[in-house]
C-alpha cells in the first residue's frame, strides 16, 4: 500500500507543477514581457527609444533615371538601417548596406544604377519601379513595417 501512495504523490506531484509552469508560461505570454535571451543582435537603433523614419517622398515616377526614395530619420537617436528593406508591390527587394542614418538626416534610394554614397544608394534596377498608387513599405532587420508611403 505504501508503495502505490508513493506512486500516485508522484503523479499528483507532477500534474500539479505542469498546470502551475503552464499557468505561469500562459501569463507571462499574455503580458507581453519579452526577454534577450542572450541573442547577440543589437537591434536597428543605436540608441533606445522609438524609431521615428518615414519615407518623405517618391521622385521620378516612372523614370528610371530621376526614381527615388526619401527616407528621412524624424528621431532623436541615430538608427543603423543595415539589414533594412524596402520592398514593392511585386516583390522586388532593396536591402540597404552598411548605413547609419542620424537624426534629421535623409538618404535617397535610387531605383537605377550608381555607386553608393551616404547620401545617395542605388538599388541598380534596369526599369522603373514605382507607379501611382503603389505602396512602399520600409523594414527593420527583423521584417517589422516601420514606414509606408502611398505614391501619389
Amino acid at each position: 500500500m505504501t508503495r502505490r501512495r508513493l506512486v500516485l504523490y508522484l503523479l499528483l506531484n507532477a500534474l500539479v507543477s505542469a498546470l502551475v509552469t503552464g499557468a505561469i508560461l500562459f501569463f507571462y505570454d499574455r503580458t507581453g514581457q519579452k526577454t534577450d535571451c542572450g541573442t547577440s543582435d543589437p537591434g536597428p537603433t543605436l540608441a533606445s527609444g522609438d524609431i521615428k523614419v518615414e519615407i518623405i517622398n517618391v521622385t521620378g515616377t516612372g523614370v528610371l533615371a530621376s526614381e527615388a526614395i526619401i527616407i528621412q530619420n524624424k528621431g532623436e537617436a541615430a538608427l543603423l538601417l543595415t539589414g533594412w528593406m524596402l520592398k514593392d508591390s511585386q516583390g522586388g527587394i532593396f536591402t540597404f548596406p552598411q548605413l547609419t542614418l542620424y537624426p534629421g538626416g535623409i538618404v535617397q534610394v535610387h531605383t537605377g544604377t550608381g555607386t553608393n554614397t551616404a547620401a545617395d544608394l542605388y538599388w541598380q534596377g534596369s526599369v522603373a519601379v514605382w507607379k501611382s498608387g503603389e505602396l512602399v513599405a520600409l523594414y527593420d532587420i527583423h521584417s517589422i513595417a516601420r514606414a509606408f508611403y502611398r505614391v501619389p
